[in-house]
């Protein structure tokens, strides 16, 4: 059974939202800064973004936390953004920095995502969705989604969050 008020907030809501997408990764960097197109998540992020939204900024980095936090700082002080969407550096390797880097300046963090996104990790995949460590959160009234770097991760990610992307900035708006 749905919620009417829920229903009702979506009714509301933005129909499109402003974005951006930022990859980290070592390798990708290396090769986007040799002009190499090497980074089928982000493009498959903007391509997903672009069908009724609108992305205004994208870029490949290193994984690296300060740089991270520089590049969305920038990214939300340059452009009218919505969102920012990342890919990769998510997993439990040494280089692996987006979750703790970002959980770390959060407002607030949606768990529900999540959740629901280790949920269908592990319907697919079974117990090895225990290494999913895909987020979401709110910093400074901007909601940033955090997606692992395999392209089937970004694009059950991106079944998940893409239906209330309107839902959720109009909540952020209020």
């Amino acid at each position: 059974m749905k919620s009417k008020s829920m229903e009702r907030h979506k009714k509301e809501a933005p129909k499109s939202v402003i974005g951006a997408v930022v990859t980290l990764s070592d390798s990708k960097y290396k090769d986007f800064l040799n002009f190499k197109n090497n980074d089928p998540s982000g493009s498959i992020i903007k391509e997903a973004l672009r069908e009724s939204n609108e992305v205004v900024f994208y870029s490949v980095i290193p994984d690296d936390a300060k740089l991270l936090l520089s590049m969305i700082d920038y990214i939300i002080e340059s452009f009218n953004v919505d969102i920012v969407i990342t890919t990769g550096g998510t997993g439990i390797g040494p280089r692996d920095i987006t979750i703790e880097t970002l959980k770390g300046v959060f407002d607030k963090e949606l768990i529900g995502f999540g959740e629901i996104f280790r949920y269908e990790s592990y319907l697919e995949l079974g117990t090895g969705a225990i290494l999913s460590r895909a987020s979401a959160g709110v910093y400074k009234q901007k909601l940033i989604i955090s997606l692992p770097g395999s392209p089937n991760a970004v694009n059950l990610g991106l079944k998940i969050i893409l239906p209330e992307l309107g839902h959720i900035v109009k909540h952020l708006k209020e």
